[in-house]
């Protein structure tokens, strides 16, 4: 199946080179690019593709407007595509409220073209690109806003099985599917089954908003995700 993709980019050449990069690829279609936030919404909607490369910083309307428009649409509009957030720095401040706004990760412009390729391919496969060093930031957030855990939440856990909730902190401390393997001793796929059901139970899109709902829920906190 081919990926369709649209680049939003306040800068032509960066815009040019990636279109360039990803449409040699056999299984990706760049269709669309433009050079706000508010503008990409609009060829969003008309172009319907199934991956966003989406900048963080633009005029008119940024990164992080746009995939909260993008991804909270009004009535009627049924495809939701996967955003994907184009930084400069590691450091940026928008990566928790780019993550509650719906994106399916992040990546530096100046990844290697392998990693943009790649990445592509991930979040258009329903992965969350959700780097150890996103998650260190998203950690860090938290332990100074320390929100309050939201009730509706909380009781929504009540859902999962021990099992399931074990994986569900785990994700949010930062681990990988292999990882979690190996500490609760089991086979990749068999993890791999139980955050499927999490996320179905849960109403989750991918790993990124499991981190999220497992800081919001209260289930993990910032001391905890260092243990």
């Amino acid at each position: 199946m081919t990926i369709r993709v649209i680049i939003v980019d306040d800068q032509a050449m960066v815009r040019a080179g990636f279109a360039a990069l990803l449409s040699a690829q056999a299984d990706i279609d760049v269709v669309g690019e433009a050079p706000d936030g508010r503008a990409g919404v609009a060829v969003s909607r008309s172009a319907h593709p199934d991956v966003v490369l989406m900048d963080v910083r633009m005029p008119e309307m940024d990164g992080l407007a746009a995939a909260r428009e993008l991804l909270s649409p009004p009535p009627g509009v049924v495809h939701l595509p996967k955003v994907l957030m184009l930084t400069t720095f590691d450091v940026d401040d928008y990566v928790y409220e780019a993550l509650r706004a719906g994106a399916s990760g992040f990546l530096l412009k100046d990844a290697p073209p392998a990693d943009l390729i790649a990445a592509v391919r991930i979040v258009a496969a329903g992965e969350a690109l959700l780097a150890p060093s996103v998650t260190r930031r998203l950690i860090a957030d938290f332990a100074q806003q320390r929100p309050a855990p939201r009730r509706e939440r909380s009781q929504r856990l009540r859902g999962l099985t021990p099992r399931e909730t074990e994986v569900l902190e785990l994700i949010a401390r930062g681990l990988s599917n292999q990882e979690i393997a190996a500490r609760l001793v089991v086979a990749e796929q068999t993890v791999k089954t139980h955050i499927g059901r999490v996320l179905s139970k849960l109403g989750l899109r991918d790993r990124a908003q499991v981190v999220i709902f497992a800081y919001e829920s209260g289930l993990v906190t910032p001391g905890d995700a260092t243990a």
